[in-house]
């Protein structure tokens, strides 16, 4: 971008003025920045990623313990099921 404004602002004569020199200075220079900007950016979304890690470890955390929750629930279910069960057929037997 910088490279392009340049450009832009100089007229031709001026600029025939840089050769070949120059002008690979000028790439040169407009590679380096745009380098650093990206390098700013991956800098950036790593600290974003380790930032989503932590939460992802919360959620992780807080779904194993539904499953753990719920396990008991339907062991606790299944029980209760087995005792009425239990009891329906000692009453159906007494009535006979």
């Amino acid at each position: 971008m910088w490279l392009m404004r340049i450009l832009a602002e100089t007229s031709w004569p001026d600029f025939t003025s840089f050769g070949a020199a120059g002008m690979m200075g000028a790439m040169w220079l407009w590679e380096r920045k745009t380098s650093r900007q990206r390098e700013e950016q991956l800098d950036e979304a790593h600290v974003r990623i380790l930032g989503d890690r932590v939460q992802l470890e919360q959620l992780i955390s807080v779904v194993r313990q539904n499953v753990e929750a719920m396990t008991r629930l339907c062991a606790t279910q299944d029980q209760l099921v087995r005792r009425m069960d239990r009891e329906q057929g000692i009453t159906t037997k007494g009535e006979s």
